[in-house]
């Protein structure tokens, strides 16, 4: 009998090959210390069938989510990769080290297998992200990763990092992320530290520049590092760190002057140099730390920083935000408790949720999942399929719809305006529930497929109106002046912060921005809200509607375009905005917004019928083309074209071909170009995209061209 008892899968290396084993007890499953299976990656041993070939639209959407049936996990949920980023793993393994807590073997020999794939191919060093050129911030930390792990300085993939960081001239050119870890790990002084004073964080609240208003990922990162900045704790040396000290730079570590350096930062890493405002800022906090704070007010502020730490942890459940705050604030959290307490034994488990196991080794997640995101809109393509009655697919959306009740955060944080946190009573998460972070579109996109499903004949309705309400409630609380909607919370400071942005690496890092992605999202939902219940609020709903609608035509570029800010990159921001505009009545018939917007995705199809786009439009925020066409992009650009009615189906007919003919025999998609971005630098995969908005490009153009019942 076929093994399809996916979770039973582990991969095992072996003399540099690696074999997919299924572990047929619940003693080798409980044994087994690795992360999370990769189902894409098992091949014919998941014994997943040969499907008939598809004579139509319709039926090549159906193939499809066939195949993506088989991936539901038993919650209901859809699992995957949220890989990209490359400085996600140096945090962990540095925390660890610190930390004393072991690297299970298997994970030193996966993360190893992991980076020796990833390194890049000509130089041998990477990048800030999977698909980038090799930089020091990358390099750097993941050669260290390399050699905390047990890799020796001779091993040829260690040899040849090393020469590439010292091409790029050394350690010394870490960004300031890197600087920290760094130093935190003892491999760099804190001398050559820009400041990050906790004092920050006891001005009051009502400074334009007061952390509180930051972006939620940017403030933080930066709450636990000032922490350990006050601290100045560096891991004690060993002959390890001493050896270390003398890899990454090129010269001898004794020699190095750090304070010379704090502003070094090579010119692969630079992509937002620094201002003269934070020049200025970093002098003034740098003499106030060394020489005019008084001992108290240090004190002080440690504490109040500290007491932040300790209620991000706990209105997480020790999750945290993301990958990057987590590892920070366990280190925290063991240099101020010890080893041996219940919030250190927390993250030690916890960190274990953002591992995820693939063909190539094993890597960390952007987050604990993409659970909520992923699932949501799953649900939306079956619809816009209209195979939501089909009896074959009636299980797969019920175990759907119940996990995003589950998921479905029930009350707000406690004192949450001592924390600094939004309203989350009635929102999702873009995880899960106990991450519990409001997140606009998430909430949206969630509250949409539980209405979908719920109002559909035949299924249950496991989320009560007052939920459905207490969703709408957060939405409209997150409302921007300019009328869009930001990510984690309403704008809480304007763009001039950005002259303050200390990373170095990114770009828009350091305040909420109205993205049209977002703004389309709570659009969309409000509107199908409104369908069902029409007494709700109606006047602040239409309000909201009316006033997004104007940011989304404000937003649009001359060039008829919307820059996407969390998928690569026009293509994905058109695609939403096109959505909500149709939903509110401008097609192409009517609206000349909409009609450039469909003339710029037209001018952007290849000669093969598809679109691609390469990621370097995110960074350059300018379209360009990739050296070929992608699923994932056509399938974007076309269930644009169709929202919008725009009349000529033959432009889209040669894009829904190209889907068709790039679909497998078991119905599934295979992993092109890399889909996602963050903070307009830094690209993160979402695997699971390629599948779910094929099948609702073939749906959509069944149901509106081939009338197919």
């Amino acid at each position: 009998m076929p093994k399809t008892d996916y979770t039973r899968w582990r991969l095992k290396t072996e003399r540099g090959r690696q074999t997919w084993h299924y572990l047929e007890s619940d003693e080798q499953l409980a044994a087994w210390p690795q992360a999370t299976y990769d189902k894409y990656h098992l091949g014919m041993d998941t014994g997943l069938p040969t499907l008939p070939e598809a004579s139509n639209s319709l039926e090549a959407a159906r193939n499809g989510l066939r195949f993506f049936s088989q991936l539901q996990l038993p919650d209901g949920q859809w699992a995957c990769e949220y890989g990209g980023p490359m400085f996600l793993l140096p945090g962990l393994i540095i925390s660890f080290y610190v930390t004393n807590t072991p690297v299970p073997e298997p994970w030193k020999v996966e993360i190893i297998n992991y980076l020796t794939a990833r390194a890049n191919p000509k130089d041998g060093g990477w990048g800030l992200h999977i698909e980038g050129e090799s930089s020091v911030f990358g390099t750097a930390l993941n050669y260290v990763v390399l050699r905390l792990l047990g890799m020796g300085p001779d091993h040829p993939v260690a040899q040849k990092a090393r020469n590439r960081l010292h091409e790029l001239g050394g350690a010394l050119g870490s960004p300031h992320w890197g600087k920290f870890w760094l130093a935190l790990l003892g491999c760099y002084s804190w001398d050559g530290m820009n400041p990050i004073p906790p004092e920050l964080w006891c001005l009051p609240n009502w400074v334009p520049f007061h952390p509180w208003r930051w972006w939620v990922h940017t403030r933080q990162v930066y709450l636990p590092m000032s922490y350990m900045y006050s601290l100045r704790h560096s891991h004690p040396k060993n002959d390890l760190i001493r050896s270390l000290r003398e890899e990454l730079y090129t010269q001898d570590y004794a020699t190095i002057d750090f304070s010379r350096h704090r502003n070094t930062v090579a010119p692969a890493d630079l992509y937002h140099p620094h201002s003269p405002l934070l020049d200025v800022a970093n002098h003034v906090l740098g003499a106030w730390g060394s020489y005019v704070c008084p001992t108290f007010v240090q004190s002080y502020a440690r504490k109040h920083v500290y007491d932040l730490i300790c209620r991000e942890d706990e209105n997480t459940q020790y999750c945290c935000l993301g990958p990057v705050n987590n590892p920070l604030n366990f280190v925290a959290r063991y240099l101020t408790e010890g080893g041996d307490s219940y919030a250190v034994q927390r993250h030690r488990e916890t960190l274990k949720e953002f591992m995820w196991m693939k063909s190539e080794g094993m890597l960390m997640n952007g987050t604990d999942g993409v659970q909520t995101w992923d699932t949501s809109f799953l649900v939306q393509a079956v619809v816009e399929c209209e195979l939501t009655e089909e009896p074959e697919f009636k299980e797969m959306l019920i175990k759907a719809l119940e996990f995003l009740e589950d998921q479905q955060i029930r009350e707000n944080c406690p004192e949450m305006d001592k924390c600094y946190r939004q309203t989350r009573k009635g929102a999702w998460a873009f995880s899960k529930r106990t991450q519990g972070y409001t997140v606009s579109d998430c909430t949206a996109e969630g509250l949409k497929a539980v209405m979908m499903l719920q109002f559909t004949p035949g299924m249950p309705k496991l989320v009560d109106d007052r939920r459905c309400m207490d969703a709408v409630d957060v939405m409209l609380t997150m409302q921007n002046a300019d009328g869009g909607f930001a990510s984690y919370e309403p704008i809480r400071a304007g763009p001039w912060a950005e002259h303050l942005n200390a990373a170095e690496v990114f770009g828009k890092i350091m305040v909420e921005y109205s993205y049209p992605e977002c703004t389309t999202a709570v659009v969309t939902s409000l509107a199908l809200f409104r369908e069902h219940y029409p007494k709700y609020r109606a006047t602040e709903i239409q309000t909201t509607i009316h006033r997004a609608i104007g940011f989304i035509k404000n937003s649009q570029r001359p060039d008829g375009s919307w820059y996407g800010a969390w998928g690569i990159c026009f293509n994905y921001a058109n695609m939403f905005a096109l959505e909500s505009l149709a939903l509110t009545g401008h097609t192409w018939e009517n609206s000349p917004v909409v009609r450039k917007a469909c003339e710029f995705i037209v001018s952007k199809q290849m000669d093969d019928g598809g679109w691609g786009e390469g990621y370097m439009s995110s960074v350059k925020a300018e379209y360009i083309h990739h050296e070929k066409s992608q699923v994932v992009n056509t399938a974007w650009a076309c269930i644009g074209l169709m929202n919008a009615k725009y009349p000529k189906k033959e432009e889209i007919e040669r894009g829904i071909k190209l889907l068709r003919s790039r679909q497998q025999p078991n119905g599934e998609w295979l992993q092109e170009a890399i889909e996602g971005v963050f903070n307009k630098s830094c690209m993160i995969s979402y695997p699971n995209y390629k599948n779910v908005f094929s099948i609702k490009a073939l749906g959509m153009f069944a149901r509106q061209y081939e009338h197919i019942e």
